[in-house]
């Protein structure tokens, strides 16, 4: 889809982004980290499952094998690490601006995939200044505990993609966003 809007220059690489949580999270993941990223001017990553490794011993993640794979076995090596974000960050790619959302009372998708692909993205040489995290301390896995919870998520999210894709001067620190 992202290929199609530019090549038919409905908007432009500066001007897209990508936003999804959960499984959608897993799969804006893979945006960021697979070779499509470069169509990308930005990613909302929300309540993601990133780390394919270690996702059954996480929270509901056992329950999930049965649409996934388990990763203790072949399914690892066959297929799993394939489109694990985690385990495929790149030290030699340059990846686009990226906020990564989650909730710290999330009671299917365990926080720290989130806050795992952050501390990686972080410390990359290309993502460093332009990765973002914000955890809400309430919620659950729809990362809002209330309507007042949830429009704020919605106004930093909207924020980072406005400033983001709109005048390419990233912000120095979550808080700058408002």
């Amino acid at each position: 889809v992202a290929e199609d809007l530019l090549k038919r220059q409905v908007t432009s690489r500066s001007l897209l982004a990508v936003q999804g949580g959960s499984n959608g999270g897993l799969l804006v993941g893979n945006m960021l980290t697979r070779e499509k990223r470069e169509l990308l001017g930005a990613v909302v990553c929300q309540v993601p499952l990133l780390d394919m490794k270690r996702f059954s011993i996480l929270l509901a993640g056992a329950s999930w094998m049965g649409e996934y794979g388990d990763p203790s076995t072949s399914d690892w090596d066959d297929f799993l690490h394939k489109y694990s974000p985690y385990h495929l960050v790149k030290e030699d790619a340059t990846y686009p601006a990226a906020l990564f959302v989650t909730s710290t009372k999330d009671d299917r998708v365990h926080p720290g995939h989130a806050r795992k692909m952050v501390a990686k993205l972080l410390g990359h040489g290309t993502a460093k200044d332009s990765t973002f995290y914000y955890e809400n301390i309430e919620g659950g896995h729809g990362g809002a505990a209330d309507n007042k919870q949830r429009a704020f998520m919605q106004v930093v999210q909207y924020a980072f993609l406005w400033k983001t894709l709109t005048n390419g001067k990233l912000p120095t620190k979550l808080q700058d966003l408002l």
